[in-house]
Protein backbone atom coordinates (compact mmCIF):
# COMPACT_ATOMS: atom_id res chain seq x y z
CA UNK A 1 0.00 0.00 0.00
CA UNK A 2 3.07 2.15 1.23
CA UNK A 3 4.14 1.65 -2.55
CA UNK A 4 1.38 2.70 -4.47
CA UNK A 5 1.15 5.88 -3.01
CA UNK A 6 4.22 6.88 -3.14
CA UNK A 7 4.61 5.83 -7.02
CA UNK A 8 1.66 8.02 -7.36
CA UNK A 9 3.08 10.98 -5.43
CA UNK A 10 5.96 10.56 -7.77
CA UNK A 11 4.06 10.73 -10.96
CA UNK A 12 1.93 13.58 -10.02
CA UNK A 13 5.32 15.37 -9.29
CA UNK A 14 6.75 14.29 -12.84
CA UNK A 15 3.80 15.63 -14.48
CA UNK A 16 4.11 18.90 -12.71
CA UNK A 17 8.07 19.86 -13.41
CA UNK A 18 6.55 18.57 -17.23
CA UNK A 19 3.99 21.06 -16.87
CA UNK A 20 6.31 24.16 -15.70
CA UNK A 21 8.80 23.30 -18.33
CA UNK A 22 6.19 23.47 -21.15
CA UNK A 23 4.96 26.71 -19.78
CA UNK A 24 8.31 27.81 -19.75
CA UNK A 25 8.81 27.38 -23.30
CA UNK A 26 6.31 28.72 -24.61
CA UNK A 27 6.41 31.93 -22.25
CA UNK A 28 10.31 32.19 -23.93
CA UNK A 29 9.63 32.99 -27.61
CA UNK A 30 6.92 35.75 -26.43
CA UNK A 31 9.82 37.09 -24.19
CA UNK A 32 11.93 37.57 -27.32
CA UNK A 33 8.97 39.37 -29.58
CA UNK A 34 8.78 41.97 -27.17
CA UNK A 35 12.28 42.44 -26.29
CA UNK A 36 12.91 42.68 -30.34
CA UNK A 37 9.93 44.80 -30.55
CA UNK A 38 10.98 47.06 -28.15
CA UNK A 39 14.52 47.63 -29.65
CA UNK A 40 13.11 48.03 -33.41
CA UNK A 41 10.67 50.98 -31.76
CA UNK A 42 13.63 52.60 -30.58
CA UNK A 43 11.17 54.98 -27.76
CA UNK A 44 13.27 53.58 -24.62
CA UNK A 45 16.01 51.78 -23.85
CA UNK A 46 17.95 50.72 -20.43
CA UNK A 47 19.06 52.93 -18.01
CA UNK A 48 21.23 55.42 -18.68
CA UNK A 49 22.47 53.95 -22.44
CA UNK A 50 21.41 57.23 -24.95
CA UNK A 51 18.84 56.28 -27.76
CA UNK A 52 20.31 56.72 -31.13
CA UNK A 53 17.41 58.16 -33.59
CA UNK A 54 17.31 57.49 -37.32
CA UNK A 55 18.58 60.53 -39.56
CA UNK A 56 15.72 62.47 -41.18
CA UNK A 57 15.78 62.39 -44.66
CA UNK A 58 17.58 64.90 -46.71
CA UNK A 59 15.50 67.02 -48.96
CA UNK A 60 17.26 67.34 -52.31
CA UNK A 61 18.02 70.39 -54.09
CA UNK A 62 15.29 72.08 -56.26
CA UNK A 63 16.88 72.39 -59.83
CA UNK A 64 14.23 74.87 -60.72
CA UNK A 65 16.12 77.75 -59.09
CA UNK A 66 18.65 77.82 -61.54
CA UNK A 67 18.73 81.77 -62.23
CA UNK A 68 20.10 81.78 -57.98
CA UNK A 69 22.61 78.72 -58.93
CA UNK A 70 24.29 81.28 -62.35
CA UNK A 71 24.36 84.08 -59.74
CA UNK A 72 25.91 82.63 -56.51
CA UNK A 73 29.22 83.69 -58.15
CA UNK A 74 27.65 87.44 -58.46
CA UNK A 75 27.01 87.18 -54.76
CA UNK A 76 30.47 86.17 -53.74
CA UNK A 77 32.25 88.51 -56.04
CA UNK A 78 29.78 91.53 -55.70
CA UNK A 79 30.12 92.41 -59.44
CA UNK A 80 27.75 91.33 -62.28
CA UNK A 81 28.54 89.68 -65.55
CA UNK A 82 29.02 92.10 -68.41
CA UNK A 83 25.89 92.21 -71.28
CA UNK A 84 25.55 93.16 -74.35
CA UNK A 85 22.95 95.50 -73.40
CA UNK A 86 26.17 98.21 -72.05
CA UNK A 87 27.49 98.39 -75.92
CA UNK A 88 23.89 99.00 -77.00
CA UNK A 89 23.42 102.13 -74.62
CA UNK A 90 26.33 103.53 -75.58
CA UNK A 91 26.07 106.91 -77.60
CA UNK A 92 26.56 107.14 -80.82
CA UNK A 93 28.93 109.11 -82.64
CA UNK A 94 28.55 112.49 -83.18
CA UNK A 95 28.03 113.27 -86.89
CA UNK A 96 31.18 114.91 -88.77
CA UNK A 97 31.07 118.57 -88.65
CA UNK A 98 30.72 120.53 -92.08
CA UNK A 99 33.02 122.60 -93.70
CA UNK A 100 34.02 125.82 -92.06
CA UNK A 101 32.69 129.47 -93.38
CA UNK A 102 35.04 131.38 -96.15
CA UNK A 103 35.38 134.48 -94.46
CA UNK A 104 36.00 137.48 -97.25
CA UNK A 105 37.63 140.84 -97.03
CA UNK A 106 34.77 143.12 -97.72
CA UNK A 107 30.81 142.37 -98.90
CA UNK A 108 29.15 143.76 -102.01
CA UNK A 109 26.10 145.91 -100.66
CA UNK A 110 23.21 147.32 -102.61
CA UNK A 111 20.91 150.17 -101.47
CA UNK A 112 17.62 152.19 -102.45
CA UNK A 113 16.64 155.69 -102.13
CA UNK A 114 13.05 155.58 -102.37
CA UNK A 115 13.01 159.53 -102.97
CA UNK A 116 14.46 159.39 -106.18
CA UNK A 117 14.15 155.68 -107.30
CA UNK A 118 17.83 155.18 -107.60
CA UNK A 119 20.19 152.24 -106.55
CA UNK A 120 23.41 152.08 -106.27
CA UNK A 121 25.93 148.49 -105.74
CA UNK A 122 28.99 149.33 -103.76
CA UNK A 123 32.00 147.48 -101.98
CA UNK A 124 32.90 148.06 -98.15
CA UNK A 125 35.41 146.59 -96.37
CA UNK A 126 35.96 145.14 -93.42
CA UNK A 127 35.93 147.29 -90.57
CA UNK A 128 35.99 150.35 -92.55
CA UNK A 129 33.03 153.04 -92.87
CA UNK A 130 31.24 153.07 -95.83
CA UNK A 131 28.88 156.29 -96.63
CA UNK A 132 26.13 156.06 -99.20
CA UNK A 133 24.16 159.94 -98.59
CA UNK A 134 23.10 159.98 -95.45
CA UNK A 135 23.79 156.36 -94.49
CA UNK A 136 27.25 155.11 -93.21
CA UNK A 137 27.80 150.88 -93.66
CA UNK A 138 30.03 149.28 -91.14
CA UNK A 139 30.72 145.48 -92.46
CA UNK A 140 31.93 143.73 -89.02
CA UNK A 141 32.04 140.22 -91.05
CA UNK A 142 31.58 138.50 -94.35
CA UNK A 143 31.52 134.79 -94.80
CA UNK A 144 30.74 132.19 -97.60
CA UNK A 145 29.34 128.65 -97.39
CA UNK A 146 29.41 126.28 -100.69
CA UNK A 147 31.83 127.51 -102.71
CA UNK A 148 31.91 125.82 -105.63
CA UNK A 149 28.92 124.63 -105.16
CA UNK A 150 25.34 124.77 -107.32
CA UNK A 151 24.21 127.49 -104.44
CA UNK A 152 26.41 129.21 -102.38
CA UNK A 153 25.34 131.01 -99.58
CA UNK A 154 26.98 134.36 -98.29
CA UNK A 155 26.03 136.36 -94.79
CA UNK A 156 27.42 139.74 -93.28
CA UNK A 157 27.25 141.11 -90.28
CA UNK A 158 26.40 144.86 -91.10
CA UNK A 159 26.12 148.16 -88.42
CA UNK A 160 24.35 151.34 -90.29
CA UNK A 161 24.20 154.71 -88.82
CA UNK A 162 22.26 157.40 -90.10
CA UNK A 163 24.36 160.29 -90.83
CA UNK A 164 23.11 163.14 -92.05
CA UNK A 165 25.95 165.62 -93.84
CA UNK A 166 25.75 169.55 -92.47
CA UNK A 167 23.90 171.61 -94.22
CA UNK A 168 24.89 175.46 -94.60
CA UNK A 169 24.79 176.85 -91.05
CA UNK A 170 22.69 174.15 -90.01
CA UNK A 171 24.52 171.34 -87.38
CA UNK A 172 24.42 168.14 -87.85
CA UNK A 173 22.34 165.76 -85.16
CA UNK A 174 24.45 162.77 -83.86
CA UNK A 175 24.37 159.81 -85.48
CA UNK A 176 21.65 156.89 -84.84
CA UNK A 177 22.08 153.48 -85.39
CA UNK A 178 19.47 152.28 -87.72
CA UNK A 179 20.38 148.78 -88.21
CA UNK A 180 22.27 145.90 -86.79
CA UNK A 181 22.36 142.53 -87.72
CA UNK A 182 23.21 139.64 -90.23
CA UNK A 183 22.05 140.01 -93.76
CA UNK A 184 21.84 136.69 -96.20
CA UNK A 185 22.39 137.46 -100.21
CA UNK A 186 20.32 134.39 -100.76
CA UNK A 187 17.38 135.45 -98.96
CA UNK A 188 17.56 139.49 -99.25
CA UNK A 189 13.64 139.76 -97.97
CA UNK A 190 14.63 137.91 -94.79
CA UNK A 191 16.76 140.71 -92.60
CA UNK A 192 17.29 143.41 -94.61
CA UNK A 193 17.84 147.39 -93.87
CA UNK A 194 14.24 149.14 -94.22
CA UNK A 195 14.13 152.56 -93.18
CA UNK A 196 11.66 155.45 -94.34
CA UNK A 197 13.55 156.59 -97.20
CA UNK A 198 16.17 154.02 -97.90
CA UNK A 199 16.64 150.01 -98.03
CA UNK A 200 19.98 148.26 -98.39
CA UNK A 201 20.74 144.23 -98.26
CA UNK A 202 23.83 141.99 -99.20
CA UNK A 203 24.78 141.00 -102.53
CA UNK A 204 27.93 138.65 -102.07
CA UNK A 205 31.34 138.87 -100.05
CA UNK A 206 34.17 139.14 -102.15
CA UNK A 207 37.46 137.43 -102.85
CA UNK A 208 39.59 139.77 -102.64
CA UNK A 209 39.42 143.76 -101.13
CA UNK A 210 38.37 146.63 -102.88
CA UNK A 211 40.90 149.26 -104.72
CA UNK A 212 41.21 152.43 -102.61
Amino acid sequence: MKRVVSLAIGLLGGAAIAVAAGLAVLAQPANNQSSGSGDSSGSAGPPGVPVIQAPSEATPPDNGTSDEGDNSDVKANGKKAPTNSVAAAQPAAPPPAGPKPVRSPAAVLQALDKVTAETMRFAAPVGKPVRYKNLVFVVKACESTGLGGPSPNASAYVMVDSAPLASEGVAPPPPKQVFKGWMFANSPGLNPLQSPIYDAWLIACMASPPPA
